[in-house]
C-alpha cells in the first residue's frame, strides 16, 4: 500500500434516485443478493477498506430506512433529489469526517466489489482524484465510479457540482488532478439504469 492508504477516507454511496425509467421504485430498494442494493454496496464500501460510510437517501427516504438495515452505515438525506445528482453529492461530501478523503459511489453498481474499492485505495495519492475506469475495445480507459476525491480537493468539488452531473464538473476541469485506475479485471464498471439491464442483478 502507498502512504496515502493511511488517510481516512469516508465511502459516500448516492441512493436518492427514484429509479423512474426501471418504473421499480428506489434503487436503493432493488433486491440483491438476498439483500438491497443500498445494503450490499454500503457494506461493499466498508470491506473494500472504507473508514465509514454515509448514505446519502431521497425519494422515499422514510420508506427506505424502514425498509433496509443501515445500522453500521450514517444516512442522511437530499430533499432536492428530484433537481439532480449535485445535491446529493454535496449532502455526502458534507456528512463525510472532517479531514478524510471521500470515495464516492453510485448505488446502481451492483458489480462493484471490495477488491475494486480496496485497489482505488491503495492507489490513492495525496492531493489527486483517483477514479475507477473500464476499456473501451481500442484499450483506451474512460472514467467512472467510484472516484476519490482528496481531502483538499473535497470543498471545491462539491462547490462547482450543479444539476445531474455530481463531480463531474470539477474532473473536466482539472483533468490533470485525475489518475485513472483500470478495475475491469475486478468488477462491471456499468450502471443499472434501464430495464435491459436487470440482469446486472443476477
Amino acid at each position: 500500500m502507498s502512504d496515502s492508504s493511511v488517510a481516512a477516507t469516508t465511502g459516500v454511496l448516492l441512493a436518492a434516485g427514484a429509479g423512474t425509467r426501471l418504473g421499480r421504485g428506489p434503487k436503493a430498494l432493488l433486491p440483491f443478493q438476498g439483500r438491497t442494493l443500498v445494503e450490499v454496496l454500503s457494506d461493499v464500501l466498508l470491506d473494500g477498506g472504507c473508514t465509514d460510510v454515509v448514505v446519502v437517501l431521497g425519494a422515499e427516504a422514510e420508506r427506505v430506512r424502514a425498509t433496509v438495515d443501515l445500522g453500521q452505515h450514517r444516512t442522511v438525506e437530499n430533499t432536492d433529489w428530484a433537481k439532480g445528482m449535485a445535491g446529493s453529492f454535496r449532502a455526502g461530501v458534507a456528512a463525510a469526517a472532517n479531514g478524510s478523503n471521500v470515495l464516492v459511489a453510485l448505488v446502481d453498481q451492483p458489480g462493484l466489489t471490495p477488491e475494486a474499492v480496496s485497489r482505488l485505495l491503495e492507489r490513492h495519492h495525496p492531493g489527486r482524484v483517483t477514479a475507477a475506469a473500464y476499456p473501451d475495445v481500442s484499450g483506451k480507459l474512460h472514467r467512472r465510479h467510484p472516484v476519490i476525491i482528496d481531502a483538499g480537493l473535497r470543498a471545491e468539488a462539491a462547490e462547482a457540482a450543479n444539476g445531474d452531473t455530481g463531480a463531474r464538473s470539477f474532473l473536466k476541469a482539472h483533468p490533470g488532478l485525475v489518475d485513472l485506475v483500470d478495475c475491469s479485471d475486478l468488477c462491471s464498471g456499468d450502471d443499472l439504469d434501464t430495464k435491459d439491464q436487470l440482469h446486472l442483478l443476477g
